[in-house]
């Protein structure tokens, strides 16, 4: 079974320490490496051992204290300093990354061979330096990327789900998560893990400002959509009226 070595654990734990002087306990550059890290191995370890990922599926919608299965593979990346609402978050990210379908599951950028956790070098530029997609980021994609048809109807419901989650609790959110990302899945979108894993964690102390982002990122990438559509349609249209010209002798 394949978890996270020790050395590498202390490696990036001594570089953050020597970067902040502790660990962070909420989102920082330090953590973003330790998510995007965590996130990658998680649907690496869901993509090649059956048993680990039904393991950490076994956790979805499930309490701290209910999810005995999933912790020989959580608990050794978890920050040493974390608030509880951290600490669920990357159970409950685990737990929605293993339920997607594997063929959904696909390798990210930069994984490596097998599950140890990056050094400072690799948590600092390539992963930490990834450009961040947030959820609403994801539910524009599924209206702006998806197929064709009933697309008025898809567009309502992606803004009515988005919309439902940003007012949500912290227990709320936990609650619909799994369904949503679920939604995502079905149209093939892809959501970043590691995003969602930091908005999750800080959820209670942020949730104005994170929703303001997501709603935000949403409409932002479904007007700049509807924009193209319009200038092909209009490009359309004088090529059509263009054809129809007749030729001056």
């Amino acid at each position: 079974m394949n978890t996270p070595t020790q050395s590498a654990l202390q490696d990036i734990d001594s570089s953050q320490a020597s970067l902040t002087g502790e660990i962070p306990q909420q989102s920082a550059k330090p953590r973003e490496g330790r998510s995007r890290a965590f996130t990658n191995w998680v649907v690496q370890v869901s993509r090649e051992d059956p048993g680990a990922r039904s393991a950490l599926r076994s956790g979805l919608r499930k309490d701290l204290d209910s999810v005995r299965r999933m912790h020989r593979l959580v608990a050794p990346w978890l920050p040493e300093r974390r608030s509880e609402d951290v600490e669920r978050a990357y159970y409950a990210v685990a737990a929605m990354i293993a339920a997607q379908s594997r063929s959904a599951l696909a390798v990210p950028e930069g994984t490596t061979d097998g599950p140890e956790r990056p050094d400072a070098d690799t948590a600092h530029s390539g992963m930490a330096r990834r450009r961040r997609a947030s959820l609403g980021t994801a539910f524009a994609a599924a209206v702006t990327e998806g197929p064709g048809r009933e697309k008025e109807m898809r567009a309502g419901t992606a803004e009515s789900r988005l919309n439902l989650l940003t007012r949500q609790s912290v227990n709320g959110l936990h609650r619909h998560l799994p369904a949503s990302v679920g939604y995502l899945s079905s149209l093939g979108v892809d959501v970043d893990w590691a995003q969602l894993l930091d908005d999750l964690g800080n959820w209670r102390r942020d949730s104005g400002r994170i929703s303001r982002t997501w709603l935000q990122d949403f409409y932002r990438a479904r007007d700049r959509d509807l924009a193209r559509r319009a200038d092909e349609a209009d490009e359309q249209d004088l090529a059509a009226e263009a054809a129809t010209v007749p030729a001056v002798s």
